[in-house]
């Protein structure tokens, strides 16, 4: 993907960020920073939840949008501008462009959550106009850059962009000015970088003991795997599950910035974020969108690390859309091992179907799914079968019951086309 470069600077400096937290502060909302008893208690240590999915649009991306149109000039301004987002940084500049009276044209991915694209139109209202081209982030940007050059638009980009990382750096100042105890370890998603960057600045310069951790889905590893190789590195294929930090090819700026002040970066996978985002809303009734859920996400992963220490998690967003809830539960259920599916092959004889149900499930099996798979003679067919266990432990005894019962089988989650075909 074709880059465009920050010409203004290389770096971003504590005092952009002091400045940006001054420039923005009667737009954004200083969002609170929450002790969380039921994490703190599941780790044994403190944790404190920086809320932005409290921000006035949902995200923290308003504030690097903001601090980076605000810079504008005149002219820039009356030219109008352009960007290019999953749906956070949209609804920022969507925000930005109607509270200054400027146009914009915002391109997003028809991938895109319905939520998102309507909280765009509902926060920019007659200054935006919103263009769905392409599956992914990359495709968006592409046509965005090619729009700002045809109409002389000034693009805003979400990440590569010193005063868009100032800004997001912001996060970093609330949060060390409402923490009493020192923080240990700061963890925060990473999608295209900037407020990894941003609150890495930040942190690094007045604390340079405290610990950054980058987290990323492991669809799109963007960031480790740039810099794994020395260099920033365009994925070839990702997955735009988690939509907030499904991107292709991390900024010039941030990879330059995290190389040097980002201590750690894990890789969660989809799943575990989806049980994060389940965690969150069943015990602390926070609606978190999966990139927002990646800190908590990655805490397993430090589980010993963090013992006794303080540790804040950037709740980064949440624009999380209902609809998608279903599908968060089976890919939460799949990763934890409790839901499996199946292409029973039932043997051409007089009950097969009521001896699976008796002798092969389990007491506390159920079926989630069940359909044949032709249209004619369905009843000596192979059936697409769903099985939802009660414990992951179940699953031996059920795979030896379908052994010993001669019920032929392929396991279709072992198997990635016939899963992506069926599921």
């Amino acid at each position: 993907m074709k880059q465009q470069v920050d010409n203004r600077t290389k770096h971003v400096h504590l005092e952009d960020i002091m400045i940006a937290n001054q420039l923005i502060k009667d737009v954004v909302v200083h969002t609170p920073l929450q002790r969380n008893d039921v994490l703190s208690e599941r780790y044994e240590c403190n944790i404190y939840l920086k809320r932005e999915d409290l921000q006035v649009v949902r995200s923290f991306k308003i504030r690097g949008a903001y601090n980076r149109i605000k810079k504008l000039s005149q002219e820039e301004l009356e030219n109008g501008i352009a960007c290019a987002s999953a749906g956070n940084h949209a609804q920022g500049v969507a925000y930005a462009c109607r509270h200054l009276n400027i146009d914009g044209k915002i391109f997003m991915p028809s991938t895109t959550p319905r939520q998102k694209i309507n909280q765009v139109k509902f926060l920019g209202k007659d200054n935006v106009k919103v263009v769905l081209i392409g599956d992914t982030f990359d495709d968006s940007y592409e046509q965005a850059i090619a729009c700002s050059e045809e109409e002389h638009r000034t693009f805003i980009h979400p990440f590569n962009d010193v005063d868009v990382i100032a800004g997001q750096g912001t996060v970093a100042v609330e949060m060390f000015n409402d923490c009493e105890d020192e923080i240990d370890y700061v963890f925060a998603g990473i999608g295209g970088g900037g407020l990894i960057s941003g609150v890495g600045t930040y942190v690094k310069s007045i604390s340079p003991q405290t610990a950054v951790i980058g987290v990323e889905p492991a669809g799109a590893p963007g960031m480790q795997t740039s810099l794994a190789n020395g260099n920033v590195v365009t994925l070839p294929a990702i997955d735009p599950f988690v939509d907030g930090a499904a991107v292709k090819t991390v900024g010039t700026l941030p990879y330059d910035i995290s190389k040097e002040l980002v201590d750690d970066i894990v890789v969660v996978p989809e799943g575990k974020v989806c049980t994060t985002i389940l965690s969150l809303y069943n015990e602390n009734a926070i609606v978190a969108e999966p990139a927002g859920a990646l800190s908590i996400a990655a805490l397993d992963s430090y589980r010993e690390q963090i013992k006794g220490k303080t540790v804040v998690c950037v709740i980064s967003g949440g624009n999380n859309d209902i609809g998608r809830m279903q599908e968060i539960k089976e890919r939460s259920m799949i990763y934890e091992g409790l839901q499996h599916y199946f292409i029973v092959n039932f043997p051409q004889r007089a009950g097969a179907l009521r001896e699976f149900l008796d002798e092969v499930l389990g007491p506390t099996d159920d079926i989630s799914r069940f359909e044949y798979t032709k249209k004619n003679n369905k009843d000596s067919g192979p059936a697409l079968v769903g099985i939802e266990l009660k414990h992951k432990e179940d699953y031996y005894p059920l795979i030896n019951r379908m052994d010993k019962k001669g019920f032929p089988y392929t396991e279709i989650n072992k198997e990635s086309n016939l899963f992506h075909l069926f599921i």
